[in-house]
């Protein structure tokens, strides 16, 4: 692999949306070589036509389609930075109504499809001498509240998994970062969890300039580009509105 490509070649995840289609524009809009990752085939074509990315259609919750990935990004000519976005909420019971189903399904997609995917790349990453692994967690893998039983088990589940990766990693000088965001308007995130469009609009109400998907995106997008030795472990982002999880100031 040569010395250009190890510092300019980038896997994404959850990339058909949200902070995953940003985080594809803003390395492209750079010069890095991204392979697009995402289950809807359609948006990542679209995406790949737009931006120069290779898509490459995969749930990395599944075995096979995990295989599969590693076999073509190897043959592509490899990565030295895997961005794990994928992931997502569903639900907001309290845990005495929790589903199964739900919690099951954000277990899955936030800490085995993170797992599966970093464990497939590993060998990869620290064969570059300088690899990087960047995880996206939530403030709510953070702090925990009332209704987020399942997706705060999800998200501290993927903030443990990412402290341990770092720690076991450090001697294949492989730079691990946390992204923890808060509150972020994007078109389906809040609409996934609630199923309802009036309720998830519910969420951003009154919130004066919540983060967006391309607020986020440069945030990963400099840390992945900070010069190796530079390892930001772990990056908190909210909108000035949202001094705390608890603490949302909402207008009118």
């Amino acid at each position: 692999m040569t010395e250009d490509l190890q510092k300019k070649a980038a896997l994404v995840t959850g990339a058909s949306s949200g902070i995953g289609e940003a985080a594809v524009r803003a390395l492209r809009a750079e010069g890095w070589t991204v392979f697009a990752v995402a289950r809807r085939a359609d948006r990542l074509a679209a995406l790949a036509a737009e931006t120069g990315a290779v898509a490459i259609p995969a749930d990395i919750a599944e075995d096979d389609d995990v295989s599969r990935l590693l076999a073509q990004v190897t043959d592509a000519g490899g990565i030295d930075t895997l961005v794990n976005i994928a992931g997502g909420a569903r639900g907001a019971d309290k845990v005495g109504d929790a589903s199964t189903a739900d919690w099951e399904w954000m277990f899955r997609v936030n800490v085995l499809g993170t797992m599966k995917l970093t464990r497939a790349f590993l060998p990869m990453l620290r064969a570059t001498g300088g690899g990087t692994v960047l995880n996206l967690t939530s403030t709510a893998g953070l702090d925990a509240y009332e209704g987020g039983g399942g997706y705060n088990a999800a998200k501290f589940g993927q903030h443990a998994l990412t402290n341990a990766l770092r720690l076991e990693e450090a001697e294949h000088n492989l730079r691990v970062i946390e992204v923890a965001p808060g509150l972020v308007q994007t078109e389906e995130f809040a609409l996934n969890r609630l199923g309802d469009a009036q309720a998830a609009g519910k969420v951003y109400q009154g919130v004066e300039k919540p983060l967006t998907a391309a607020d986020v995106a440069d945030v990963v997008r400099y840390a992945v580009s900070a010069p190796h030795h530079v390892n930001l472990d772990q990056i908190v982002i909210r909108p000035v509105a949202q001094a705390a999880t608890h603490k949302l100031i909402r207008k009118g």
